[in-house]
Order: structure tokens, then sequence, then C-alpha cells
């Protein structure tokens, strides 16, 4: 059994940081290996963290539907809760990513005013 949102999430945050690493990146395609499709296609090609967020709330949906679909009885059942709660984990951890980056943003944003004025152009 494998995680298909978190290594789509895993492929989707290596296209955004920019990341080499061939061995992680060829990891998680065979752990996708006939599995991209859908918002699992999607979030592993994302560029943007905006992108990751929309579609990771999409594969969520579908992994949630998917449970809703499966019995309690079956073996799988507790493997795709689980799934649910490391996915719903991993949604937390971009939003913070996202929330630090626009606070950067801001916080350069700020330091360019304040130089600004303590520097004025004239023009």
């Amino acid at each position: 059994m494998s995680c298909y949102e978190i290594e789509a999430l895993r492929l989707g945050l290596m296209n955004v940081l920019g990341t080499e690493d061939d061995h992680a990146r060829q990891h998680a395609e065979q752990e996708l290996e006939g599995h991209m499709t859908g918002p699992i296609e999607a979030l592993a090609g994302a560029e943007t963290l905006a992108a990751i967020e929309r579609h990771l709330d999409a594969a969520l949906v579908d992994l949630e539907e998917e449970i809703a679909a499966t019995d309690e009885d079956d073996p799988e059942y507790d493997y795709l809760r689980g799934r649910l709660v490391a996915v719903r984990d991993a949604e937390r951890a971009v939003s913070r990513i996202t929330m630090q980056g626009e606070d950067v943003l801001a916080g350069l944003g700020e330091a360019h005013d304040v130089l600004h004025e303590a520097f004025p152009v004239d023009e």
C-alpha cells in the first residue's frame, strides 16, 4: 500500500522548491506508477504553493469518498483512515509554509518602505 497523496505532494514540493534530488524524485514516481491521474497527477506536477493547496484539497475529497465507500470490516479501512490523517496533517504543513512565505514577503515590503522613509529618493 502506498500513500499516493503524500508522494504526489513530495513531487509538487520538489517542483516548487527547485529540489534536484533525482533519487527522491524517482522513488516518488515509482510509488505513483499507475496512479498518476486526476488530483494526484495535478498535485505531482504543481509548480506553485497555491496549486499544491488546490490539488491537495481535491485529493483529500477523493480519499474521503474512497473511505466512505469502503466497508468498515475491510482490512484496508483502517489504513485508509490513517492515510487521511496523514494527508490532513500534510495539508496543515503546506498551509504553514504558505503563511510563512507570505509573512516573509510582507516583512520585505515593510523593510523596503522603511528604507525609503530613512533615505528618501527624489524623483
